[in-house]
């Protein structure tokens, strides 16, 4: 981990400029709805998940053999009696979980007896949940959640910023549960790329990380709950199917219902309830049937349409499972959270997934659908009381997503870097009056060295021709534990956070195509620089970038921690405490990970105190993109030690990573590391600098 000494841009609500210590502590798909997900990747089976698949005829609009159309149909019941004992083993789990797990109790609404007479219960009793509460009428034709009603129940809509478990929030252990997720995934796409030698997404890589996060009960949720889910407000995006599944907003991965099963109302929680009831939805147009208009929509129940994808329905749908749980919502008056997903090409998976609030079940019917079949209608609307939608198409909270430079409002400077990045990087100010730009530095996109630093000589480097490919023979990747740190998945990504990474250097033989040279590939994403209200400058990406994909690295003067000019305050010096993190000096944290030093840590002659770092970046005068990047006390990027050319960790390389899966224009983010009074002023006071950041679990402090 690099701790930087002293910060980056932060400034007060009166305009004054606030020292901004630069970042560090390490950190941290694609399917459909309505039935079976069509258009993306899916997968028939899914251990812990009961996906209803039912069984279908063989259908085609060409003639098939009799032999084909027996072997698709034998496939389809397989596949519908597999997932059936699925579901019955999990629903197994989730009675095991609730004896052992207090705090992830299956939350139910009060029951129909405890409903009379009364103002209203709380449908969702997790102690985690700090939302409002919005009572659902009975179904008289109002939509809004304040009108009365014989029947109500109680329903967090709100935010869950008071959700606490241990000294997190909700917001956290959503945010550590998804990384969790993404470091399996990762590891199993590294498995696959070394069995098929491809990079393209694969279901085999989503289906056992969701595995793997059940058998490890690192599942967030793993009993079904009503209402809001703590941690995920209205305009949440998730970045696939599957990540809704691992922090249990919507257990199922291919379905667009899901629902608490029959098994249930073996728990005291339900015993007043007809089961099944259902508890999410997901619309994205997998049925030729659906209509949407964001307030009120009209869902097709599932069933019936064809297992390929094409949306089209080859037999009668029948009122069960998922269509029977939405109308015993309707008869029970119990909200259903709905979720949108849309098609977005710089997604990873190609698509976005949007919480869009709960809704109620007010009416359905059976007619004949489109193809001659029929189908179940379901009719909700949005209950009142909630945020605006977030989704209409593809719009984002923060406003759209530009195309073009020319399309910025507030434009100040149409390139900081001057031309020197392949990607122009502006920079926009809706906040200062007259608008002012970035001033006072050199744009650098490399490191410079200072006259009395001198560099190690270049490492020897790997014999690898073309591209690095087995980690067995390449010297570099021996260095990492005998494997490379990085996928091929787009573009590259780091698999997880380690101590240091070995990427390949100027004397190793392989091309800069090679995976191991991923950091070394300049600005991926279109990044833009914007003023705050609060924060100075900070950095945003109207691009989505994928959690370990290299974001930029700390540039500026590489030069020796004890030359600092003390007399002046300057908020960009960036100590490189590789070695102390290593060794877990002074509470830094120590990532796991192995890795062959070339010289043991306890060899490595430090001239300094050990918890002091020799060398340190300097880009008050001169640096990158990454000077302008604020802090954050729960942040989306983390710090990584990277080394290519030598094997001096005291003069490692600083890369800014995605700790998460970033949505466009959210800002970017990392945490500045720095212990409360660990920093004097140049009057030899403690300084005492506020935090803005506004998350959650903010220490309210940065320094």
């Amino acid at each position: 981990m690099v701790v930087q000494r002293l910060r980056c841009v932060n400034t007060c609500e009166n305009g004054s400029t606030l020292d901004n210590a630069i970042s560090v502590n390490p950190g941290r798909h694609h399917l459909m709805v309505s039935g079976v997900s069509g258009g993306e990747t899916v997968c028939d089976e899914l251990s812990g998940n009961h996906s209803e698949m039912e069984k279908t005829p063989a259908y085609s609009e060409r003639r098939t053999s009799a032999r084909i159309q027996k072997l698709k149909a034998e496939k389809a019941l397989r596949l519908r009696c597999r997932e059936e004992a699925l579901g019955s083993m999990q629903e197994g789990v989730i009675r095991k979980k609730t004896r052992v797990c207090q705090r992830r109790k299956v939350s139910a609404p009060p029951t129909a007896d405890e409903n009379k007479g009364s103002e209203g219960g709380n449908v969702d009793d997790n102690k985690c949940s700090g939302g409002s509460n919005v009572p659902i009428s009975s179904n008289d034709g109002k939509d809004s959640a304040n009108d009365g009603g014989d029947r109500r129940a109680m329903v967090s809509t709100g935010s869950t910023e008071a959700g606490m478990e241990g000294d997190k929030s909700s917001y956290a252990l959503v945010t550590k549960t998804l990384r969790i997720f993404n470091k399996h995934y990762l590891h199993f796409v590294q498995e696959e790329e070394k069995r098929c030698a491809r990079a393209e997404p694969n279901r085999k890589s989503t289906k056992g990380s969701i595995s793997k996060m059940m058998e490890t009960n690192a599942i967030l949720h793993p009993d079904k709950r009503f209402g809001s889910i703590p941690g995920i407000d209205v305009g949440h995006q998730f970045s696939s199917r599957a990540e809704m599944v691992v922090v249990g907003f919507h257990s199922h991965w291919l379905n667009g219902i899901d629902f608490i099963g029959k098994n249930a109302s073996k728990f005291q929680d339900f015993s007043g309830y007809t089961l099944p009831l259902a508890v999410a939805i997901v619309l994205s147009g997998q049925y030729e049937d659906d209509m949407d208009n964001c307030e009120e929509i009209v869902y097709t129940g599932q069933g019936g349409n064809n297992l390929l994808g094409n949306k089209r329905q080859i037999q009668d749908q029948v009122m069960e499972r998922g269509n029977l749980g939405l109308k015993n919502c309707m008869e029970q008056n119990v909200p259903v959270r709905v979720v949108r997903g849309h098609q977005s090409a710089n997604s990873c998976g190609r698509k976005v997934y949007t919480y869009d609030g709960l809704y109620k079940v007010v009416n359905y019917w059976a007619e004949k659908g489109v193809s001659g079949f029929i189908v179940y209608k379901f009719r909700l609307k949005r209950l009142e009381g909630q945020p605006l939608l977030t989704t209409n198409q593809v719009q984002f909270a923060r406003g759209r997503i530009p195309n073009s430079i020319s399309e910025l409002r507030g434009l100040v400077c149409e390139d900081i870097s001057g031309g020197q990045e392949d990607i122009p990087i502006p920079a926009t100010n809706l906040v200062d009056d007259p608008p002012i730009a970035p001033t006072g530095f050199a744009y650098c996109k490399s490191i410079q060295v200072a006259k009395n630093v001198k560099l190690p000589e270049n490492a020897t480097g790997c014999d690898c021709k073309d591209t690095c490919i087995d980690p067995k023979r390449c010297a570099c990747a021996r260095l990492n534990g005998s494997d490379f740190p990085y996928v091929h998945r787009d573009g590259g990504r780091l698999i997880e956070p380690k101590s240091i990474v070995f990427e390949c250097g100027p004397n190793c033989r392989c091309g800069p195509g090679c995976v191991n040279r991923t950091s070394q590939r300049g600005l991926r994403y279109r990044l833009e620089v914007f003023r705050t209200p609060k924060k100075g400058w900070g950095v945003r990406s109207w691009d989505y970038i994928p959690s370990g994909a290299p974001v930029c690295e700390y540039t500026g003067i590489l030069m020796k921690a004890d030359e600092i000019d003390t007399a002046h305050e300057n908020n960009y010096i960036f100590d490189i405490d590789c070695l102390q993190t290593m060794k877990g000096l002074d509470g830094r944290e120590r990532r796991l990970g192995d890795v062959s030093l070339p010289t043991p840590l306890d060899k490595i002659d430090d001239h300094r105190t050990d918890s002091v770092p020799e060398f340190c970046i300097d880009a008050g005068s001169t640096g990158n993109i990454a000077r302008f990047i604020n802090h954050s006390c729960q942040p989306n990027l983390f710090v990584q030690c990277i080394l290519s050319s030598h094997y001096d960790v005291k003069l490692a390389r600083v890369v800014l990573f995605a700790a998460d899966n970033i949505s466009p224009l959210k800002e970017l983010t990392y945490d500045y590391g720095y212990p409360l009074d660990s920093v004097m002023g140049p009057d030899g006071k403690i300084k005492q600098v506020p935090c803005y950041c506004g998350e959650a679990d903010c220490r309210k402090r940065l320094l």
